[in-house]
């Protein structure tokens, strides 16, 4: 059964590359080739050197009764979801753990797919830093894919939220792929459905080109889409009333906790003020946080995020903003608003990277457009 589910993943690798062939250059093509075969070297490695939540999310689910599986699948969001969904392919076809994460591998190359595709879409000409090109470059960065090939929620999750931010390039085609991502976000993690929901509303509403009723229609959606969440949301994240102080409260203990953990990437941050908070959920680890090889790679990552970061200033992030596609400016109010809310209950560098990594296509989205937008003549912004 694994040899057959092996065989069954190469042909649907085979399958996707075949279809996207036709809509990609081929430079865009190949590069795209490499990355499979980049992320797939990610998920061998994960298989054979990481012991972590994902062998409990495969063996738990191998032994789940028909009755705990119900339940799961019915009644519970979260990890409790996660083995319900394991449960067919671990427990009834008895797939070993390799299998398992082979095939969460896929899913993870299919939410970098996503991205890869929406980025020629939105971004017409590579952007550059003096003579060095950022695409296809920024999306070869380790933890992209460390963290979007191991069975469990970061790998449903960005998968989902590649699709969903896809789809968002025509809504009026693909809202079902869109549904699918809010859907499947909800059952992973609920508050990162809000999230989306607040972006998407902040986006419709802001936007200079949408006509007054559609604001008023689409925004109208949204907020009770909010509204009934909300609840869901709470009681998933055990928050007893919508108020600043219940979130506050939650947001110290949370940190004091994390940061109180007797190991090599705890930090406490229960002390810092709100911007260093906010910075060391972006950028670290940093060199001096260095004491193994995954962390001297999240490192020298984070160095190369920050240098762009630094480097942007050179033009203006606002102006850039104003005018970037509706999607960008999505991705960017999904990032400030993931970035306020972890930020502030974080308080393990590990943990940090795991939840950023469902917020890191936006940064380099961010830096894509920014640096196109900066760089690129308007008149020749207008013919493309």
């Amino acid at each position: 059964m694994d040899i057959l589910f092996l065989i069954l993943l190469a042909v649907a690798s085979y399958i996707y590359f075949y279809k996207v062939q036709k809509n990609l250059s081929k430079t865009n093509f190949i590069n795209l080739v490499y990355l499979y075969f980049y992320h797939l070297l990610f998920g061998l490695y994960y298989y054979f050197f990481v012991f972590g939540d994902s062998i409990g999310f495969w063996n738990q689910s191998s032994i789940l009764s028909f009755e705990t599986f119900v339940y799961c699948l019915t009644e519970q969001k979260g990890t409790l979801f996660i083995y319900a969904l394991n449960y067919i392919p671990a427990n009834l076809l008895g797939l070993s753990y390799f299998t398992g994460t082979m095939i969460y591998t896929f899913i993870g190359f299919l939410g970098v797919s996503y991205f890869y595709r929406l980025s020629i879409v939105l971004i017409p000409q590579n952007p550059r830093i003096n003579s060095y090109s950022l695409f296809p470059l920024l999306f070869f960065l380790p933890n992209l894919h460390f963290w979007s090939c191991a069975v469990g929620k970061d790998t449903l999750l960005f998968f989902a939220i590649g699709i969903g931010s896809l789809a968002l390039t025509d809504l009026k085609r693909k809202w079902i792929f869109f549904l699918f991502a809010l859907f499947l976000s909800y059952l992973v993690r609920p508050h990162i459905t809000l999230f989306i929901l607040v972006a998407l509303a902040m986006s419709i509403l802001f936007a200079q080109s949408t006509a007054l009723y559609k604001k008023v229609f689409l925004s109208g959606i949204m907020v009770g889409l909010l509204l009934y969440l909300l609840p869901n949301v709470m009681e998933f994240a055990r928050l007893e009333e919508a108020t600043i102080d219940s979130f506050n409260s939650f947001a110290e203990t949370k940190a004091s906790k994390l940061g109180s953990v007797n190991n090599s990437t705890a930090v406490d941050i229960s002390s810092y003020p709100f911007v260093f908070k906010v910075f060391t959920f972006l950028f670290r680890p940093l060199p001096f946080d260095i004491n193994s090889i995954p962390t001297l790679l999240a490192a020298l990552e984070n160095l190369l995020l920050l240098l762009l970061f630094v480097i942007g200033f050179k033009f203006a992030y606002f102006k850039s903003f104003k005018s970037a596609p509706f999607v960008i400016r999505f991705m960017v109010y999904f990032l400030i608003i993931g970035t306020i809310a972890f930020s502030q209950t974080l308080g393990n560098l590990g943990i940090m990277l795991r939840m950023r990594n469902m917020f890191l296509p936006a940064m380099l989205f961010i830096f894509y457009w920014h640096f196109y937008f900066s760089t690129t003549p308007q008149s020749q912004m207008k013919q493309e």
